[in-house]
């Protein structure tokens, strides 16, 4: 398969882990989001590499089948080596898709940015089926105010004990808290960055 451009931040001295990255399903791998993400964790010697889902690459809006969202995963994978070297996540449908594939690659590691419990305003429409028997090791970093999953909703579904959940003070899908709440984007933003680092650490 042809993967494209794998955008990459590489720390300044010997990464101590990789982590794969794809984008949610209307935002590139360089969406700012992604960006911050990126080049913060690559401060704490995490390898971060990123991809496009071919449907991206072409500049579609509507994602492409599971199956070749899932084929694409499955390519990056193997390119950097397979899944006992890296940690599998991403934004929104990019990590929904990596919570599919961990298991079944061995990854290390997965670390969902937004999870995608279910479509907005469809809270009956849940995509957690697989999430029940997950065994790779999980975080799930989600705002408070997620219409994809608040915390209310969340704490009714049946999750695998290797699933974390840690939740952003009055964030939305992208974390972003509103004015009067407080809290800041960026600081956010910041301590997301913090959880999956030392998620990433705790990993053999």
């Amino acid at each position: 398969m042809d993967l494209g451009e794998l955008l990459t931040n590489e720390p300044r001295s010997d990464a101590r882990a990789t982590l794969i990255l794809a984008h949610g399903a209307g935002g590139r791998m360089n969406s700012p989001f992604l960006n911050f993400i990126a080049e913060e964790l690559a401060e704490t010697s995490i390898r971060v590499v990123r991809f496009e889902f071919p449907y991206m690459r072409a500049r579609r809006r509507v994602p492409d089948p599971p199956a070749a969202l899932i084929d694409a995963w499955r390519a990056v994978i193997e390119k950097l080596g397979g899944g006992p070297q890296v940690v599998v996540g991403g934004k929104s449908l990019g990590g929904r898709i990596a919570s599919m594939i961990a298991s079944g690659s061995a990854a290390r590691g997965l670390v969902c940015l937004g999870y995608p419990f279910h479509p907005p305003g469809k809270p009956q429409q849940l995509r957690t089926a697989h999430l029940e028997a997950l065994r790779t090791p999980a975080l799930i970093v989600q705002g408070e105010r997620d219409p994809f999953g608040t915390p209310e909703e969340v704490a009714g579904y049946k999750l695998s004990p290797s699933i974390r959940i840690e939740w952003m003070p009055d964030g939305d899908h992208s974390f972003k808290p509103r004015k009067q709440s407080g809290h800041t984007e960026k600081e956010n933003l910041v301590r997301a960055v913090s959880l999956v680092a030392a998620f990433i650490s705790t990993l053999k």
